[in-house]
């Protein structure tokens, strides 16, 4: 349906069907990227023309790295200032301005270009706004990076004196540090919805460009419209004797769970890890020893990985939650576990603050990054002392209608907490007889996304079909044709 001169991360994503074919080097300006309707390749049809990242030939002089908003999204990556020389007799004339980027301050610094023929040019690579989101280097930007390492400070201050303070006070102190934190203005919490936006934005101007539908492969199998995954981290030894206080109530409402174990912090016996898997649900590893340590540099992550890989294989777990969500992008693939459940997609609370921004899985190299969708129980209601489940069910019912995975993340460690306990009912309550959800383990959502990455679409008659491992449980799925380029939500 597209040509492209350059790999185009956002349709390699949503798995829309595209081929790369390298432009000609007297048809197109190196370093120039430009995406096509094939039946239109060859004409003076409109194209998307960006400047990909990682292009040698991109002039650097004119680009700002920074944190820029387009049509009420927030995006981060590096911005032409202006319409490079290059691109201006790439496809046609009459280049002109059309919507405004601004940085945060409000001042306008680029903008979305057009031409005479429907041709638009985007001052950024798509792919590094959503690595720059997904990675969480939007947090080394500007003033972002000041206040990110002001935040961990305090919250490191806080976890250096827990080991010599009473319960009552740790969290106290946790109060006065969410407190002082306060809300960000990004990535917002409880929910963040700006790559998403950015993701219904560019396939707004790729069915302009096509001037027909768009095919995509859906996020979910079988015709499910979302999805809904309950994971469990058991911390201590009180946790781990109170795990039926949530396991009984899921059991209940027929739902299935992931437990993650801390293997050097208290004895996990055989009969518990068999009775959970013959009951439906899945053993993750939970670090090593739960003491914020796994993930401190490549040194500590190859001491402790043989041990951590030695317990994994003796559970037959496939997945992996660091402790207090501790991570970091470059180690993460080197666990050689399947997927990596330890990115919030907004968190401003935990000794990380940040999150990846997303309601999807996506890749880290191998790795497939599972995040946790809904604000964890500790940080709710032992921290923020919330009377009920409402932000729950309220931010779940928010990710559902935008079709995305609701994961969610409960301590048995805290469920003697009434509040907390009243809670989990009241979510696995409001989502028992909902048919259009997809109820999985995160072994089972990381399996469908490698199925699902590995799968392309094909011309079927008037329509499309999945071919690969998808083919059966993938279904495509059409943007809406708009004649104005408008924001549509895919």
């Amino acid at each position: 349906m597209f040509e492209s001169s350059h790999p185009f991360e956002f349709f390699d994503y949503f798995r829309v069907p595209y081929q790369i074919t390298p432009a000609a080097s007297d048809d197109l300006p190196a370093g120039v990227g430009r995406l096509m309707p094939t039946d239109q390749v060859g004409t003076r049809g409109g194209a998307l023309l960006w400047l990909p990242a990682d292009s040698s030939g991109r002039p650097r002089r004119s680009y700002r790295l920074g944190r820029y908003r387009l049509n009420g999204f927030t995006f981060v990556a590096r911005v032409s200032t202006k319409l490079p020389t290059a691109i201006q007799g790439a496809v046609g004339a009459g280049w002109h301005q059309t919507d405004p980027i601004l940085d945060t301050d409000g001042n306008r610094v680029s903008a979305i270009w057009r031409d005479e023929h429907g041709s638009v040019f985007l001052p950024f690579d798509p792919a590094e706004a959503m690595r720059s989101l997904w990675s969480e280097s939007y947090t080394t930007v500007g003033s972002a990076a000041l206040l990110r390492i002001a935040r961990i400070t305090m919250i490191r201050g806080y976890y250096v004196l827990r080991p010599v303070l009473p319960r009552r006070a740790q969290l106290a102190l946790r109060r006065v540090l969410a407190r002082r934190q306060g809300s960000p203005t990004f990535p917002a919490w409880p929910i963040e919805h700006s790559l998403h936006d950015l993701y219904g934005w560019l396939f707004a101007v790729s069915t302009c460009l096509a001037g027909r539908p768009v095919p995509w492969l859906d996020p979910w199998p079988g015709g499910k419209s979302w999805a809904l995954v309950l994971t469990h981290d058991v911390e201590t030894d009180v946790g781990y004797a109170d795990m039926r206080l949530l396991r009984d109530g899921e059991r209940a409402h027929g739902y299935r769970s992931s437990w993650n174990f801390v293997p050097e912090r208290y004895e996990v016996d055989d009969d518990t890890v068999r009775e959970l898997v013959e009951d439906g649900c899945e053993i993750g590893v939970h670090g090593l020893r739960h003491d914020g340590r796994d993930l401190a540099s490549r040194r500590m992550v190859d001491q402790r990985l043989p041990a951590m890989r030695a317990h994994a294989a003796k559970w037959g777990a496939v997945g992996f939650r660091s402790p207090a969500t501790q991570r970091s992008w470059d180690l993460m693939p080197l666990l050689g576990f399947d997927y990596d459940t330890s990115y919030p997609d907004t968190d401003p609370y935990e000794p990380q603050p940040g999150g990846c921004c997303t309601y999807l899985p996506f890749f880290n190299q191998h790795m497939v990054e599972l995040p946790i969708t809904l604000p964890q129980d500790h940080t709710l209601f032992e921290i923020l002392e919330h009377a009920d489940g409402a932000l729950w069910v309220s931010k779940a019912s928010d990710i559902r209608a935008r079709g995305g995975m609701v994961l969610v993340l409960a301590h048995p460690d805290y469920a003697r907490n009434q509040r907390m306990a009243l809670a989990w009912e009241q979510l696995l309550d409001e989502f028992a007889d909902d048919d259009t959800v997809w109820q999985a383990l995160p072994r089972e959502v990381a399996s469908w996304w490698r199925r699902r990455q590995d799968s392309t679409l094909l011309p079927d008659g008037d329509g499309w079909k999945v071919q690969g491992p998808a083919a059966g449980e993938g279904r495509v799925r059409l943007t809406t044709y708009l004649p104005a380029l408008t924001s549509t939500q895919p």
